[in-house]
């Protein structure tokens, strides 16, 4: 479902509409620009580019769309997630929660109008998921994001403001 909505996976039947824009009649090129300025992606599996450091991970879809990163807000984003004494690591000498928390900090940095996050929280310690959802929360409001988050505990569900079941690939409620 996230991949449909961010434009990665084309629907078998029925559209997507991000924005005002129905992201099948739009080509690679337009869709990839669309994507980069308006969908922040959250990944499980984090997709981060291992031949760049912490720092170039979460300033790249800013940089490649030409614009200048908001030092002070990715300053905070990065002190919050505690990135700080990472930015010049390499990922692949990352734990697994700090590379999700390097996912989270490029998903938010480009301050984009959606984020989708898959499982946000599932390789962080507690005190970091909290402030995880803290940040998830407080940037969707002010930024007036809309934030789809998969996630299998009712626990991080309930803080959302509608919520969405789906068993066997249909939804339930």
């Amino acid at each position: 479902m996230l991949h449909m909505m961010g434009g990665l996976d084309t629907p078998t039947s029925g559209s997507v509409v991000v924005a005002g824009k129905e992201l099948a009649k739009m080509n690679d090129e337009q869709l990839t620009i669309f994507r980069r300025r308006n969908i922040g992606f959250i990944f499980q599996n984090y997709n981060l580019v291992p031949i760049l450091n912490v720092y170039e991970n979460i300033v790249l879809p800013v940089e490649l769309d030409g614009d200048t990163v908001d030092q002070k807000f990715m300053d905070e984003v990065v002190t919050m997630l505690g990135l700080e004494d990472k930015l010049k690591s390499m990922p692949n000498n990352l734990s697994g929660g700090q590379q999700q928390r390097v996912a989270i900090a490029r998903a938010l940095v480009a301050k984009p109008a959606i984020v989708l996050a898959d499982e946000p929280t599932g390789n962080l310690d507690s005190k970091t998921s909290a402030d995880v959802l803290g940040l998830l929360q407080r940037t969707s409001r002010e930024f007036d994001q809309t934030l789809v988050m998969i996630t299998h505990n009712n626990a991080i569900a309930q803080l959302a403001d509608r919520i969405v079941r789906i068993e066997d690939g249909k939804i339930v409620g």
